[in-house]
């Protein structure tokens, strides 16, 4: 049988099989001696092949992966040296991004993107709590806006108190499998919880599937919203750390720097104090954002400033 991980406890999995059936699976133990540097070698939203067990227990066990054609991963918070893949097999990510209570960082922002872009899994930036803000503010999230909007990177405003900006939210997810990410508090399950209704009574069927002292909220869950539409809520993200971007590629993974690199002198140029160098002339030209190019460098240098 074929099917979908749409929930992960780190030991057990849910899968969903093409009949929209729920199974309790896990995975054979010879996938996990693969050598591979991830912290969990499943991750939601991975296609599978299982099959059902015939103890009577209704459980299944998957002894395949399907090859993923992208994913969205982070440095892992608990094994040093070992990576998270936070979910499998994208149309798009929407990154909840709040200017107040809390404030999301420009580095934030910029390590999902170019994760994003490194995987490509286009991204939109949903700018959330506008009820908290006054005309100053708003001017604010509007030159942000601008600022991402001129490199390639469509932006909403919303807002889960008022409903301002839910309904066209609503009409980007559909039809697509979308990733919501964000820090955590940003808002993501409440808007969740108003684009889909019913999900409470979603969640308490599934509840019951779970470990007794494993912390579930570390991993993702998809949710079904029709037919053709799901969104994958992440639990909030405190820092995001770049994974298998060599300091030489970096600059590809910005699309204002990735469309000058060839005016530059040098062909190894790093940006940074080259002489001839393109982008550091756009930068000083205000051509590129001084914000990014910020962020470009704390990548670049390694700094451990991911939040």
């Amino acid at each position: 049988m074929k099917g979908v991980v749409v929930k992960s406890t780190g030991s057990w999995y849910l899968v969903r099989d093409a009949e929209g059936k729920l199974h309790r699976a896990r995975l054979r133990g010879k996938f996990k001696i693969k050598g591979l540097k991830v912290s969990n070698p499943l991750a939601v939203g991975d296609r599978v092949e299982f099959d059902v067990e015939t103890t009577g227990e209704d459980t299944a066990v998957i002894h395949k992966i399907e090859e993923r054609e992208n994913y969205i991963i982070r440095q892992s918070t608990h094994k040093t040296a070992y990576s998270h893949i936070i979910a499998a097999n994208l149309d798009q990510a929407l990154l909840i991004v709040t200017l107040v209570s809390p404030r999301t960082s420009f580095g934030f922002i910029d390590r999902f993107l170019v994760t994003a872009e490194a995987y490509d899994i286009p991204t939109i930036l949903v700018f959330n709590k506008t009820d908290l803000y006054d005309e100053e503010m708003r001017d604010y999230q509007r030159q942000i806006s601008h600022m991402y909007q001129q490199i390639g990177y469509s932006s909403i405003t919303v807002s889960a108190k008022t409903n301002e900006g839910i309904e066209e939210m609503n009409s980007l997810l559909h039809g697509k499998t979308t990733l919501l990410s964000g820090h955590s508090g940003v808002g993501k399950s409440t808007l969740i919880n108003l684009i889909v209704p019913d999900l409470e009574l979603k969640t308490s069927e599934i509840s019951d599937f779970s470990d007794k002292g494993v912390h579930t909220t570390t991993f993702a869950e998809m949710f079904e919203i029709d037919n053709e539409t799901f969104i994958i809520d992440t639990p909030g993200i405190k820092e995001l750390g770049i994974v298998d971007i060599p300091k030489s590629q970096l600059s590809h993974f910005f699309p204002e720097m990735r469309e000058r690199m060839n005016q530059c002198r040098f062909n190894n140029c790093t940006h940074f104090n080259e002489p001839g160098c393109a982008i550091v002339e756009a930068v000083r030209h205000n051509e590129i954002s001084l914000t990014r190019y910020e962020s470009y460098l704390s990548m670049l240098m390694g700094d451990d400033n991911r939040k």
